[in-house]
């Protein structure tokens, strides 16, 4: 038989976390809590610095935006895993498919150039802090975070480009809850080697020069803390703490699926779950819990909200 370029699969088929029922009902429960908590927490952060005079800074200008790029990012997986839990046949459309892959690496992307961008100022403001409010200006800051949508945008286009690309004329049945680059590849009726090859570069490329310039900027800053007071120091380490935590739960495991090719998807899949659904539901309270500020503004608008009604 000729092969033909079009793909002839029109749906593919999610296996899923699990294929016993007895756990997925469980999943169903656990993963819509933790849904549920990830909007709720990101929102209150959003509206709180939106709303706070007092958070004014570019630490908190970007914060509200890595909320919102998670609450996005774990909203293009999540619903659809959760609603999953609970039917029988797991389907998806090619088109739907394809969606889900662009928004994983658009959000996904674009929260790691955030985080890029956090590192940045915190360096900025710790390092050099007499320069700081000359050199963050809002305009600056607003154009660091409309470089992350672009660059999450354009690492996403490549990704997504390269897989619609492929020829899919069955099997159709993915080992994963989520369309994802690899579980695609592996299902084309062709030789994918060079698309995986690309596709890890640029992954690859974009988490590990992130990832270099994160390192830097940290070691960087715990060096100069030495020269500080020790209530700078407490002060200076207690933010960069709650960033390092966020760093390391988020580029752990998508370092760890990205930058080999994959051999094992059921590993993948359970990996996965970490960046897509408990790194943006920690974030909120790793940010919140050790931040008095935040807290004091959340109090703040809490009580004026409770006293109007």
């Amino acid at each position: 038989p000729t092969m033909e370029n079009a793909s002839s699969v029109k749906e593919f088929i999610l296996l899923g976390l699990s294929e016993n029922q007895g756990v997925q009902k469980m999943c169903f429960l656990m993963f819509l809590f933790f849904y549920m908590m990830i909007v709720a927490g990101n929102l209150l952060i959003v509206i709180t610095v939106i709303s706070s005079r007092r958070l004014n800074s570019p630490m908190y200008f970007f914060l509200c935006y890595l909320s919102f790029v998670d609450i996005c990012y774990s909203s293009v997986t999540a619903p659809k895993m959760i609603a999953d839990f609970l039917v029988e046949n797991k389907t998806i459309s090619f088109v739907g498919c394809i969606a889900q892959l662009f928004g994983v690496h658009f959000f996904g992307c674009t929260e790691i150039f955030i985080l890029t961008v956090m590192a940045y100022d915190r360096y900025l403001a710790i390092c050099r802090p007499l320069h700081y409010t000359t050199l963050m200006t809002r305009r600056v800051c607003g154009r660091m975070v409309i470089g992350s949508w672009v660059g999450g945008f354009l690492h996403s286009i490549v990704q997504t480009l390269l897989t619609t690309q492929l020829p899919f004329c069955g099997p159709n049945k993915i080992d994963h809850y989520f369309c994802d680059v690899h579980p695609l590849l592996q299902l084309a009726c062709t030789n994918t080697y060079a698309v995986g090859i690309i596709v890890v570069a640029n992954s690859g490329m974009i988490a590990l020069s992130c990832f270099f310039i994160l390192v830097v900027s940290y070691i960087v800053i715990l060096v100069s803390l030495k020269s500080q007071t020790s209530e700078g120091r407490h002060k200076a380490l207690s933010t960069c703490g709650s960033h390092i935590t966020v760093v390391i739960l988020f580029f752990g495991p998508c370092t760890f699926i990205y930058i080999r090719p994959s051999s094992n998807l059921s590993e993948d899949k359970s990996v996965a779950v970490f960046y897509t659904v408990v790194t943006p539901m920690l974030n909120p309270l790793i940010y919140t819990l050790r931040n008095e500020e935040v807290k004091s503004a959340m109090r703040k608008l809490w009580s004026r909200k409770v006293g109007r009604e």
